[in-house]
């Protein structure tokens, strides 16, 4: 059996419920070793306490989480969910400095390591700035941009939000000379889970299920903008964009994969220019419901997973 691929995750949960449900679904992959979690963007503080319960609820208080760059104020949507949780409850090891645990821990591993990037980018770009020589032993993975397809599907891109937010930080990624791989809105804009997969997460009497169950609907009660997405929070889930970041960490089989040479605007577009670095980006699916029923079955726990397929 092949090892797992050690990896770091930076993301912004606490702010589109997404994170959440990637989060999660890392967690489910036997495919990878997450050796740290970095928060970022926002109150990196009330993040840490989001990933530290999820990740204590689903029984891996191994995993060290460090606390990255708090920059633009972003409403909590989940802060409900945290209530009463503090950091000093969580029995793991926590970094106040997320940015040095993420240079710290590449430096130190054996292996090459994938860093899984689903926020924006000043923590990634800080750790290049201060360690350059970081991408001579990792490579990056990201849920950033959009090519030639845009928000819920729009035939044409927009500027997404993980790059828009920060463009001097994407440039300062997108040109470092990494090994760089991407999921843009071309792909990762269209994913949802609904019909039985999502009633059968719903009815889910696994701790991690429940989890996702709750926060999403906490988001979708929560998020002013939740009426413009056009979907029934009772029966789908909002868009799940970073769980294809996660995917691409382990496998590309269900996606057509493209190398393109990418430049970041100043105003946050990504767009395909000679003048840009070669970038490994997802441009389309192969097959989206070999990955949702993936995706799908990872979520539920083991025994209600093979009820729901038997061999």
């Amino acid at each position: 059996m092949t090892a797992p691929i050690p990896v770091i995750l930076d993301t912004d949960i606490g702010f589109d419920v997404d994170d959440m449900w990637a989060l999660a679904f890392l967690l489910r992959c036997p495919e990878l070793d997450l050796r740290l979690i970095v928060t970022e963007n926002g109150d990196t503080t009330y993040a840490t306490r989001l990933v530290a319960r999820l990740v204590e609820l689903a029984g891996r208080t191994d995993i060290p989480i460090g606390i990255g760059i708090p920059l633009n104020s972003t409403p909590p949507h989940h802060a409900e969910w945290v209530d009463g949780y503090d950091l000093v409850d969580y029995p793991g090891e926590v970094h106040r400095d997320g940015v040095v645990a993420l240079i710290d821990t590449i430096t130190a591993s054996p292996e090459p390591l994938t860093v899984i990037s689903i926020g924006p980018l000043p923590n990634i770009a800080a750790a290049l700035q201060r360690a350059p020589s970081i991408i001579d032993n990792s490579r990056f993975v990201g849920m950033h941009g959009s090519l030639r397809r845009g928000y819920l599907g729009a035939d044409k891109p927009h500027r997404e939000y993980n790059v828009m937010t920060y463009p001097s930080a994407a440039r300062t990624v997108f040109e470092s000379g990494w090994d760089l791989t991407i999921t843009p809105l071309d792909t990762c804009g269209i994913v949802h889970l609904d019909g039985e997969r999502f009633a059968q997460l719903r009815a889910s009497t696994d701790p991690l299920g429940q989890a996702l169950i709750e926060n999403h609907d906490l988001w979708c009660r929560n998020v002013e903008w939740i009426d413009q997405l056009g979907i029934d929070p009772a029966t789908q889930s909002s868009t799940l964009y970073d769980t294809v970041a996660v995917y691409l960490a382990f496998a590309e089989d269900l996606l057509v994969m493209e190398e393109l040479p990418i430049a970041v605007t100043d105003s946050g577009r990504t767009i395909i220019d000679t003048s840009g670095h070669t970038v490994r980006c997802a441009t389309e699916w192969r097959d989206l419901d070999a990955f949702t029923t993936l995706l799908a079955d990872r979520l539920l726990d083991e025994t209600e997973s093979l009820m729901s397929h038997p061999h």
